[in-house]
C-alpha cells in the first residue's frame, strides 16, 4: 500500500472543502480527482503530499516509507539562480547525482582526478543510458537550453520543467496537478503513454477526459465536502454518478414526505411527551437535519445572446507575418462561412496565438490583408485570462461592464443574476478577486467574454483550470452557439465534441486546412508513421538480403527459424480471426472492446513482422 488517508477534513473559515475523507492506493492504481472549481482538489494533493496538516482528531495520512514520491504542482517553484540543467539535476537519486558531479567536472576538464572519478562512478552506476533518458525527456518537453536561466522561464516552461524534472527522477508513486496544462498535444499524448505503465500510480488533478477514459482506473470526486469513489474509467463515472444522483433524489424524496407527516404529527402532538413521543421527535429533529443539508446539483446556464452575423464575416487575404528569421504565416487565405466551428493545432511556438491576433487586427501583417464583417463582433478570450487587480470584488467585474445583459426573447438579467448562473452566489459575488481559485477566475473571465454579446469567438486556451461540468456546458453552448468559433485547445475530447475541421500549423509559415476532428487527424497521422516504419523495415531486409546475395542456400539455424515462423504465423493469423469474430458479439462491454481492438493491434504488427522475416529467408533458400 501506498497511500492511506483516514477521516481526512480541511476547512478555511466557514467553508468547508472536504470532510473525513478515507482512501486507499496501491500499487498500479490510477486514481483521478474530480470536482466543481473551488472545492478543494489542489487543497487535497497538497494534504496528501505532506505540505498541508490534515484537521480532524483522528485524521491521518500514510506514506509507505519506502516509495518513492514525486510531486507536480500546479504553479512549480524553482531556485532562480539556477540554469536549467542545474535544475533538474538537483536531486536525491544517486544515479543523477552521478551524473551531476560528471558534469560539473566537464566545466573544469583539467583536474583529471576529479574527472576519473566522476566517470568511474558513472560506469558503477552504469548511469550513461540515464544521461541520454534526462536529454531525451527534455527535449520531448521542449526544454532544449540546458544553460538558459530559469528565472528566464514563463510559467508554462517551468511547468513543462517540472513534468521533465519529475518523469526524470523515477517515482513509484506520482500525485499531478493538472498535467496537460502548458503541454502540446503530441506531448500529452507521450505523457498518456507514460502514465499508461502498469506499475505506475498516481493521484492527478486533471480535466483531460481522454485520460480519464483511457488511463485511470479510479476516480474520487469531491461534491459538497463529501468524497465519492467511482471504480472504473470516466464512462464508468458518469454512469455511476447518474445512478447515485437518482438514489439521492429518490431517498429526498421519501424523506420529503416523511417529513411532511412527522410535521403534522408534532404540530398536534400533547404536551405530556412519553417516551415514544420523545424518541419520536428526536427522530424527526434528525430527518429535519438531514433534509436541510440537502444537496443542489448546480450547473453553469450560458444563455446569453449573440448578435446576427451579416453576409460577409471575415475573410484573410494572401496573410504573411514573420519575426525576423521566423515564418509565422505565409501566403494564408481564407474567407470564413457562418456557422463554422474551426479547431486550430500545431505545436507550442508554431505561432497559434500570433495568428489569432492577426485576425482581430491586435497586430498587422507584414504582407496581405484581414478584412472582416461589418456586423462582425470578437469575442476573443486569450491565454493570458483575466488581468485585474487583486482588490477588486466579483461584482464589480462584472458591473463595470454593464448592469444589465440581454437574453433571448428579450429578456434582460442583472449583474448579479448573471453571475449566479456562472455559480458565483451573491455571497461569493462579495469576495476578492485575490480569493478566486485559478478554475474560479477562468470562469469569470469567461462571463465577461460572453457579456460582450459577440457573434464570432476566438477561444485560446478555454478549457485550462476549468472542471469537468462547466466544460461540458461550455461545450453546449457552443455547439448551439449561432456564430462562428476559432478554437485553440490541447484537449482532445473538447475539440473532437465542438469542431468540423482543423488548421493544421505545419511550420515554416504553413498551414493547412484539414477536413476533420483531432482524432480524425491523427489517426491519418498514426497510419502515416506505421507506413513510414514498414518502408524503413522492408529498407533494412533489402540491405540485408543484398549482404547476403553472396551466400548459397540456408543455414541450418535459419532453416529451424522458417518452420517456426511459418507455425507462428499461422497461431497469430488464427488468433487475428477469433478477435474480428469476436466484435460480432453482442453486448460487449466498453473496456472489453478496447482491449480486444489493442490486442488486435499488436497482433496484426507482430504478424507483419513475421511475414516479411519469412519473406526474407524463403528467398534465400
Amino acid at each position: 500500500m501506498y497511500l492511506s488517508l483516514e477521516n481526512v477534513s480541511k476547512s478555511y473559515g466557514d467553508k468547508v472543502l472536504f470532510q473525513n475523507i478515507s482512501l486507499q492506493l496501491n500499487k498500479g492504481q490510477k486514481v483521478a480527482l474530480v470536482a466543481k472549481n473551488g472545492s478543494g482538489k489542489t487543497t487535497l494533493l497538497r494534504v496528501v503530499a505532506g505540505l498541508e496538516p490534515p484537521e480532524g482528531e483522528t485524521a491521518r495520512v500514510l506514506l509507505s516509507r519506502d516509495t518513492r514520491l514525486g510531486y507536480l504542482e500546479q504553479e512549480p517553484d524553482f531556485f532562480e539562480g539556477h540554469t536549467i540543467l542545474e535544475a533538474v539535476l538537483d536531486s536525491d537519486n544517486p544515479l543523477i547525482q552521478a551524473i551531476r558531479r560528471y558534469e560539473h567536472a566537464m566545466l573544469f576538464p583539467d583536474n583529471t582526478a576529479e574527472m576519473e572519478k566522476a566517470i568511474h562512478r558513472m560506469d558503477d552506476l552504469k548511469a550513461w543510458d540515464f544521461e541520454a533518458r534526462i536529454r531525451e525527456i527534455l527535449t520531448k518537453l521542449e526544454v532544449s537550453d540546458f544553460n538558459q536561466p530559469v528565472s528566464t522561464l514563463s510559467g508554462g516552461q517551468k511547468k513543462r520543467l517540472a513534468l521533465a524534472k519529475l518523469i526524470i527522477e523515477e517515482p513509484e508513486f506520482i500525485i499531478l496537478d493538472e498535467p496537460t496544462n502548458h503541454l502540446d498535444l503530441d506531448m500529452i499524448e507521450w505523457l498518456e503513454e507514460y502514465l499508461s505503465q502498469p506499475n505506475l500510480t498516481f493521484l492527478m488533478v486533471t480535466h483531460d477526459r481522454y485520460f480519464l477514459e483511457r488511463v485511470c482506473n479510479l476516480i474520487l470526486e469531491l461534491d459538497n465536502g463529501q468524497a465519492y469513489k467511482y471504480s472504473g474509467n470516466y464512462s464508468d463515472f458518469l454512469d455511476k454518478k447518474a445512478t447515485r444522483h437518482e438514489v439521492e433524489n429518490a431517498e429526498l424524496e421519501k424523506n420529503r414526505k416523511l417529513l411532511k407527516r412527522e410535521l403534522e404529527w408534532v404540530r398536534r402532538m400533547p404536551q405530556a411527551r412519553g417516551t415514544k413521543a420523545k424518541a419520536r421527535v428526536d427522530a424527526f429533529e434528525g430527518l429535519q437535519e438531514k433534509m436541510s443539508q440537502k444537496r443542489e446539483y448546480k450547473e453553469v446556464q450560458i444563455d446569453i445572446q449573440g448578435q446576427r452575423l451579416g453576409k460577409k464575416i471575415l475573410e484573410a487575404h494572401n496573410l504573411s507575418k514573420r519575426f525576423d528569421d521566423r515564418k509565422i504565416v505565409e501566403g494564408f487565405s481564407y474567407k470564413f462561412q457562418k456557422f463554422e466551428r474551426v479547431g486550430i493545432i500545431g505545436p507550442n511556438g508554431v505561432g497559434k496565438t500570433t495568428f489569432l491576433k492577426l485576425l482581430t487586427q491586435e497586430l498587422r501583417p507584414d504582407g496581405g490583408k484581414v478584412v472582416p464583417g461589418g456586423n462582425t463582433v470578437f469575442g476573443y478570450y486569450t491565454q493570458d485570462g483575466i488581468q485585474l487587480k487583486d482588490d477588486k470584488r466579483v461584482i464589480d467585474v462584472v458591473q463595470d461592464i454593464a448592469e444589465f445583459i440581454p437574453m433571448e426573447k428579450g429578456q434582460k438579467l442583472t449583474a448579479p443574476q448573471l453571475l449566479e448562473r456562472f455559480l458565483f452566489s451573491r455571497k461569493q459575488q462579495q469576495v476578492y478577486v485575490s480569493q478566486l481559485s485559478g478554475g474560479e477566475r477562468r470562469r469569470l473571465y469567461l462571463l465577461t467574454i460572453l457579456m460582450l454579446n459577440p457573434n464570432f469567438l476566438i477561444l485560446d486556451e478555454p478549457t485550462n483550470d476549468l472542471d469537468i461540468m462547466t466544460l461540458n456546458v461550455l461545450e453546449e453552448f457552443l455547439l448551439d452557439f449561432p456564430g462562428c468559433v476559432i478554437i485553440v485547445s490541447h484537449d482532445r475530447y473538447f475539440m473532437d465534441k465542438i469542431v468540423s475541421h482543423l488548421f493544421i500549423f505545419e511550420g515554416d509559415g504553413q498551414i493547412r486546412d484539414f477536413n476533420g476532428d483531432y482524432s480524425d487527424y491523427r489517426e491519418i497521422q498514426k497510419e502515416r508513421e506505421r507506413e513510414q516504419r514498414r518502408v524503413e523495415r522492408a529498407e533494412q531486409q533489402k540491405g540485408r538480403q543484398q549482404q547476403q546475395q553472396k551466400q548459397s542456400g540456408l543455414s541450418e539455424e535459419e532453416r529451424k527459424e522458417l518452420k517456426r515462423l511459418e507455425r507462428q504465423i499461422l497461431q497469430l493469423e488464427e488468433r487475428k480471426k477469433a478477435i474480428e469474430e469476436a466484435f460480432d458479439t453482442t453486448g460487449l462491454e466498453p473496456d472489453k472492446i478496447t482491449e480486444m481492438a489493442k490486442e488486435l493491434s499488436a497482433v496484426k504488427e507482430e504478424l507483419e513482422e513475421k511475414e516479411l522475416r519469412w519473406m526474407e529467408l524463403a528467398e534465400l533458400a
